[in-house]
């Protein structure tokens, strides 16, 4: 998998959260602790994109993104949800797995690039059903980096 974007694995998360509102602000919080952004910049710019219409991509896949001056490489954070919840995806499926997206302001070509990483990923049947499968943001990472866990079952 060629893998166009960071991702540390303090910014893979397991989480039970009850709304896209709350998504938004569960993302930006990994963001800040991962990576040191300042969470209400990255909230404003999510929720700013959102506006515009939802980026729920379907297959249970939303990848929330925005553009910052606080990264200087695409940045993602992965977010997979105990239940799914609703985020106006095109298939009306709700979301199960939250792609967060961060890149640099100027990234026009290497935004689209990510996020098109990013999208192969989530029609990737053997890698979505691995995520989905993923019991804990340890085995996420692992998935996700295309690496797997020595001592899996």
């Amino acid at each position: 998998m060629n893998v166009n974007f960071s991702i540390l694995p303090e910014a893979v998360a397991v989480a039970r959260i009850d709304s896209a509102q709350h998504i938004l602000e569960d993302l930006a919080q990994i963001f800040a602790k991962a990576y040191g952004v300042d969470a209400g910049v990255v909230q404003e710019g999510l929720e700013q994109r959102e506006m515009l219409g939802s980026t729920g991509f379907g297959r249970g896949v939303a990848i929330p993104h925005c553009r910052s001056a606080e990264v200087n490489r695409p940045t993602v954070a992965l977010l997979k949800l105990e239940a799914p919840v609703d985020f106006k995806s095109a298939d009306s499926i709700p979301v199960t797995l939250v792609f967060g997206l961060i890149s640099p302001e100027n990234a026009g070509a290497t935004h689209l690039h990510a996020l098109a990483a990013i999208s192969r990923i989530a029609r990737d049947d053997a890698i979505l059903a691995a995520l989905l499968d993923a019991p804990d943001a340890e085995a996420l990472f692992a998935v996700l980096t295309n690496q797997f866990l020595r001592d899996a079952a």
